[in-house]
């Protein structure tokens, strides 16, 4: 198997709407840990989120486009909360199923969760101050691609930050091997691998994107599209 090329004919399990529900439920559930450890969302949250934070000098509202399960927010919204920030999260995903696994979850404070996409989000009127996702991007067609990230910038008056797994041989074998424990009874495994074969190297997405994206290499085997918010434009 070659990852020299994106494999973008690939799917994974749990986009299938037919998929097992329980399987879906215990992957969506087990991503809180799995995300901890592979993620990274700390060195991001350190060098892009809490200065941008500070330096807003008010209260904060912060949008997750595809927030799955929910775990990355409550994660942000916890150390956002400890350094003493006024935040307001919310994270929307247009597939219920992600969003009832959401729903379960201890919140932090301000913090909530509804069934919808960015396309919703910009009809209701609401606009942020920063608006990320994770694991998104790989997701999707060039359209779609294209599509996501222009919502994301009409969506925020400040920052956008999309953050995925880079493509490599090494983060492919460290990760199959690492998930095992974590793997019985869920898609992680599957759609992990598949995720990487689907995943950019930075040069690509960087390529895909344009200007005014900027393409950093956020964490060992991480990647984070960053482009300002135009929605006060």
């Amino acid at each position: 198997m070659s990852l020299a090329q994106r494999d973008d004919a690939l799917r994974e399990l749990m986009d299938d709407p037919s998929c097992d529900p329980e399987r879906l439920r215990a992957t969506l559930r087990r991503f809180e840990t799995i995300n901890r450890l592979v993620s990274r969302w700390g060195p991001v949250y350190r060098s892009r989120i809490r200065p941008f934070l500070a330096a807003l000098d008010r209260p904060a509202r912060v949008l997750d486009l595809g927030c799955g399960g929910g775990d990355v927010i409550a994660q942000l919204a916890a150390r956002a909360q400890r350094d003493g920030f006024d935040v307001e999260w919310v994270g929307v995903d247009p597939d219920p199923r992600a969003l009832e696994v959401a729903l379960t979850r201890p919140a932090p404070p301000r913090t909530t969760f509804r069934c919808a996409d960015g396309a919703d989000v910009l009809a209701d009127g609401e606009r942020f101050d920063l608006v990320m996702s994770n694991h998104v991007v790989h997701h999707l067609t060039p359209t779609e691609l294209s599509e996501f990230v222009e919502q994301s910038r009409r969506l925020s008056r400040g920052i956008v930050l999309h953050s995925d797994i880079e493509r490599g041989r090494l983060a492919y074998v460290l990760y199959a091997i690492g998930v095992t424990p974590f793997a019985p009874g869920t898609f992680l495994r599957t759609d992990g691998l598949r995720s990487i074969r689907r995943s950019y190297l930075s040069t690509e997405l960087a390529d895909a994107l344009g200007a005014p994206w900027h393409v950093e290499k956020a964490a060992r085997f991480r990647i984070l599209a960053v482009a300002p918010g135009i929605a006060g434009d």
